[in-house]
């Protein structure tokens, strides 16, 4: 007798959440992956970053920054 009003409005709809859903896993999942990529890349420069933070703070100076730079490309 309703002849489907009481069914309609969530059926219509429904789909829309299952897409915004699957959207936010895939954007999770994106996220992940891509922070697990660039993380190889950082801890091969670790102590010239960790040399560069030292000088731009002025724990040590420009000749002791140059000098310790070389000794690590060695």
């Amino acid at each position: 007798m309703m002849q489907g009003f009481g069914h309609g409005w969530g059926m219509g709809f429904g789909w829309i959440i299952g897409i915004i859903i699957l959207l936010i896993i895939l954007w999770l999942a994106f996220k992940v992956f891509r922070t697990n990529s660039e993380k190889p890349s950082s801890s091969t420069n670790k102590p010239l970053n960790i040399l560069r933070e030292r000088y731009a703070k002025g724990e040590i100076d420009k000749d002791e920054f140059e000098q310790r730079k070389k000794d690590l490309e060695n």
